[in-house]
């Protein structure tokens, strides 16, 4: 791949997620085998990698798995959801989240959402907080929402699913209810305003039922969660990619720069884009100014054309080339027909397989990595206390998948250390941060939220994609 490729990336809310972010350079496919944090090498299959790339984050947003806050513990917050059970109340660090205050009283109530599911609601500290003193306060209050599934009891499958398609954006209640899952979390980075014409686009990883729909960056920022949905097994760890079309008669190849993400034209001599499209992204490919050749599922030509966008049946593939490059591309498929070579591999250069049942989603930041807090320090808004996402593990294989209200009076949020100290007090072994800020939404079967987005009035932002939990019927 080109060193100056790029993707570029949007902020949303009060994250800003500035920048641009580098392909990583091609290279020879990596070897079989396997290998991220969490679980052991075998258990996802064949492995997953991964480099990933770029500045930092978008917005957050997403889906709950219960209702807007209802009741109100001592202290007068909101609580929210169906009666708790289980309830109990702690106050001290040994016992409470190790955030804020080792005063505050922390209560936690639980309830089963089906065999091997279960929803625990946490809120640390009794009092709202002064609304010029959110980002500072060490007496909270913070309401965290915890959906753990035992692999080894409940029935059903975790799965990644984006909606109609990658382009756009849907609630992650919709998407909760559209997959007929239990709950279900918002999960990837995605485009948001930074491209209004394609805002689900994903910036960085994504696998779709063994699909590999989005390329992961060069940004070691980036973390990914892979999910096997055949066993529940989950790895997390930092992927990199190569990708290439392979004529099979001249044996000539061209490198390809993405995967379903729109290419820039550029100015002068300036290099340009070798992109491949899938009928996942969109009602049409991008337009405008390049070349474009569509293939049926063999790899042979069906047609050619001297501009870019066009309809793409579901066993058809595009590919989309600007600049110098667009020469290339008419001189490799001028006759024969061609290969996709895609291959993913994880830091050890160890080969994944994309088989069915396989999904990966992105995330910014790895917050534990075998039981220890690694996240990095920093400064500025995405540092700072946002509503927060969390994907993870325990020692024991349990998954987790948590948000943490934000940016409110009757929730701070968390700076990205603090999420961290919060993970590993959930007892994740391996855990990353998903995208936060106004996307963080958890949401049952039905749609209802499970937390209390940063919107105005609780509003539920629209995003890339969701993580849920699918029962067997």
């Amino acid at each position: 791949m080109k060193p100056s490729a790029r993707r570029g990336l949007a902020a949303a809310a009060l994250l800003t997620i500035a920048a641009t972010l580098t392909t990583p350079a091609t290279a020879a496919p990596p070897s079989p085998s396997t290998g991220l944090t969490g679980e052991t090498a075998a258990p996802v299959t064949a492995g997953l990698a991964g480099e990933s790339g770029a500045p930092i984050p978008s917005s957050a947003t997403g889906v709950a798995a219960s209702q807007v806050p209802t009741g109100r513990p001592a202290g007068g917050l909101p609580v929210g959801g169906p009666a708790p059970t289980q309830p109990s109340t702690s106050q001290s660090l040994a016992d409470g989240l190790p955030i804020g205050d080792s005063d505050l009283v922390e209560t936690r109530s639980s309830e089963s959402l089906g065999r091997g599911v279960t929803l625990t609601r946490i809120v640390r500290g009794t009092e709202p907080a002064p609304a010029d003193q959110i980002n500072t306060t060490p007496r909270g209050p913070w309401v965290v929402s915890v959906l753990t599934i035992d692999p080894r009891r409940a029935r059903g499958q975790l799965q990644a699913t984006y909606g109609a398609d990658l382009a756009r954006v849907e609630k992650t209640s919709e998407l909760v209810r559209g997959a007929g899952a239990v709950a279900g979390v918002n999960a990837s980075f995605f485009t948001f305003t930074a491209n209004p014409t394609y805002p689900g686009e994903q910036v960085g990883l994504g696998i779709f039922d063994g699909k590999l729909l989005s390329e992961p960056l060069s940004d070691p920022a980036e973390a990914n969660l892979l999910i096997d949905a055949k066993s529940n097994k989950v790895l997390i760890g930092h992927l990199s990619w190569t990708g290439k079309l392979r004529n099979r008669w001249t044996k000539a190849e061209l490198p390809l720069e993405f995967v379903n993400h729109p290419p820039v034209v550029p100015v002068g001599e300036a290099p340009g884009d070798v992109v491949l499209f899938t009928p996942e992204f969109g009602a049409a490919t991008p337009s405008g100014a390049g070349v474009e050749v569509v293939f049926d599922r063999r790899g042979c030509v069906v047609r050619t054309a001297n501009t870019r966008g066009t309809t793409l049946t579901k066993s058809q593939f595009a590919v989309q080339a600007t600049g110098p490059d667009t020469n290339a591309l008419l001189a490799l498929t001028t006759r024969g027909c061609v290969d996709r070579q895609l291959a993913v591999a994880d830091q050890r250069g160890r080969k994944v397989q994309l088989h069915k049942g396989l999904y990966g989603v992105t995330g910014r930041y790895q917050l534990t990595s075998n039981g220890v807090v690694v996240v990095p320090p920093g400064s500025g808004s995405f540092f700072d206390r946002n509503p927060r996402t969390i994907a993870g593990t325990t020692r024991d294989g349990k998954i987790v998948l948590a948000t943490i209200d934000g940016r409110q009076t009757t929730s701070v949020g968390t700076t990205m250390t603090e999420t961290a100290a919060v993970a590993k007090a959930l007892g994740l072994h391996d855990s990353i941060n998903l995208d936060g800020g106004g996307s963080t939404a958890m949401a049952r079967a039905d749609g209802t939220l499970v937390n209390h987005p940063s919107g105005t009035n609780g509003a539920e932002r629209a995003v890339g994609d969701a993580i849920v939990f699918v029962p067997h019927h």
